[in-house]
């Protein structure tokens, strides 16, 4: 058989990622070997910049999708905050993990609440979701750009330069640095990214082979919740340059889904939520997206890019 190659970022949390997706596979395929291409993506170049100025989060996706269709890799490993909510052919999601914390987390090295933070407190994060939140909590923030990996920005912080950052939860849990979290600043009252947790295993669609051995990695239950996010962020036209956020959470075979969507200049967020049956997650993220459009969501989501 020949070896199973998993196209990665250089991060290391893509390494952490990739290196868990290769350690379940082999846990499920004995005798498999599973080898990572390590590459570094357009979207890890450039951290000067907001991702909304650049050209989004698929900027992490298309290096290790030409590995794919060069044939330097089979498949590739994501967080799948960072997946656009539609792949371009001929790609396709083979694999949801189970998901990990989902909130996003404030780190400080000397506040322990966003509450707690002082007024003019300088507040590092790039997200639009996350600003419009920090605005919409705390108008009196002073928010600065920060890009980077996990390291970098936390770097940054322990040298002074912020007073606390936003961060997510799962990938400081994933790096052991899971003390590091102030604060959980999780769902309703503050939404997490689209997908936010999850790692997605990207593959070439019609590749039968490797569908079949990624199969027994898939999380039924995340994939019902991801399902219904990616649904809400596809049918608002979703990317980086407008703040949505969302989050779903099975209850039995009740699914629920909370939306947002924000202004990062103005601190102004809608929100909506709906319940419905685990088997309709599209039609579920749908219906949510109508109820944020009927809260004023469009005026959002048609103005220019809010930087």
């Amino acid at each position: 058989m020949n070896p199973l190659r998993i196209a990665t970022r250089k991060s290391a949390l893509a390494l952490w990622q990739a290196e868990h997706v290769a350690a379940r596979l082999r846990d499920a395929h004995p005798g498999l070997v599973v080898e990572l291409v390590p590459m570094s993506t357009r979207g890890d170049d450039i951290i000067d910049r907001p991702l909304a100025q650049i050209g989004g989060k698929g900027l992490f996706l298309k290096e290790l999708e030409l590995a794919m269709l060069e044939g330097r890799a089979d498949i590739a490993a994501h967080s799948l905050k960072d997946v656009p909510a539609t792949l371009e052919d001929p790609f396709a999601l083979g694999a949801v993990l189970e998901r990990e914390d989902a909130a996003d987390a404030l780190v400080s090295a000397r506040w322990s609440s966003l509450a707690e933070l002082p007024i003019g407190a300088r507040v590092g994060s790039s997200s639009l979701r996350r600003q419009a939140q920090l605005r919409e909590q705390r108008p009196d923030l002073v928010l600065i750009d920060l890009r980077g990996n996990v390291n970098t920005r936390l770097a940054k912080l322990d040298r002074g330069e912020f007073d606390a950052i936003v961060l997510a939860c799962a990938g400081l849990i994933r790096l052991g640095m899971a003390e590091r979290i102030s604060q959980r600043l999780a769902p309703p009252s503050w939404l997490p990214g689209v997908g936010q947790g999850a790692i997605a295993i990207e593959l070439r669609a019609g590749d039968h082979r490797t569908a079949a051995l990624l199969a027994p990695l898939h999380h039924a239950d995340t994939a019902s919740c991801v399902e219904a996010e990616r649904t809400l962020n596809r049918a608002l036209a979703g990317d980086c340059t407008v703040p949505i956020g969302a989050h779903a959470a099975l209850d039995g075979d009740r699914l629920q889904l909370h939306g947002m969507v924000g202004d990062a200049a103005s601190g102004v967020v809608l929100r909506a939520e709906e319940t419905g049956p685990r088997a309709a997650p599209a039609d579920l993220g749908r219906r949510v997206a109508d109820r944020l459009r009927e809260l004023g969501a469009e005026a959002i989501l048609s103005a220019p890019a809010q930087r």
